[in-house]
């Protein structure tokens, strides 16, 4: 899920959650394990304590009440990209179209949920295992259109040089933040806060945000660290 976290040339993980949790964990004397699972399982991990949290830009939005968070820490906007050459203009062209959306993922939820007025009713929703997938369904055109966070989407495009564009308007301007089990460790969210807080004060999630190409005023968004 570049560029927030993936698999670098050197078989090392890395990336801006990555990154984050390194410095978060750090000042409250931890040291992170990252542990990676399929996320359509997350709540079983969560759940039976295989992790202690979620964190992979995932989003809070709807979610306030099914995790105790840390955070938010940055913001994610969700978007939907199309072929260079496509007719498609804006989300209401979608209608009768193809699209790709990532398992468990905020654009899945929001064209299976069918309630956005904005959004006709597509032909065809695919949800597929990684956006390696979702962005290879467009390249190869399997899909019309496919939809996921602004900085993933785009960087995987990128990577494969697939023509593309993202239509103006977004799905979703959502916080991103990182999620502990309900009846979890209060505390420990609670330390782990305070530490982002820390970081989104003294520059340094914007510093990490900047190093890995994104534009910390649009990552941010003003809400971080609240």
């Amino acid at each position: 899920y570049s560029p927030y976290y993936y698999i670098d040339d050197n078989g090392e993980r890395t990336g801006v959650d990555v990154d984050l949790a390194r410095e978060a964990c750090r000042r409250i004397g931890y040291e992170p394990v990252f542990r990676l699972i399929d996320w359509d399982q997350k709540d079983e991990f969560l759940q039976n304590g295989e992790v202690d949290c979620l964190w992979g830009c995932f989003s809070m939005n709807n979610r306030e009440e099914s995790y105790l968070w840390a955070g938010p820490y940055a913001c994610s906007r969700q978007v939907v990209a199309v072929r260079q050459d496509s007719d498609i203009q804006s989300l209401g062209d979608l209608a009768g179209h193809r699209v790709a959306v990532q398992i468990s993922s905020k654009p899945e939820e929001i064209f299976s949920a069918g309630t956005d007025p904005r959004l006709p009713t597509v032909s065809n929703i695919y949800c597929l295992l990684r956006m390696e997938d979702v962005v290879s369904a467009l390249r190869k055109d399997y899909v019309d259109a496919c939809a996921g966070h602004a900085a993933a989407l785009t960087a995987q495009l990128q990577y494969t040089n697939t023509p593309y564009r993202l239509l103006e308007e977004s799905l979703l301007r959502s916080e991103v933040g990182v999620a502990f089990a309900r009846e979890g460790d209060t505390a420990l969210r609670d330390r782990l806060h305070t530490a982002l807080v820390e970081m989104f004060a003294d520059g340094t999630i914007e510093k990490i945000l900047a190093e890995y190409g994104l534009d910390p005023a649009d990552a941010l968004g003003g809400t971080a660290g609240e």
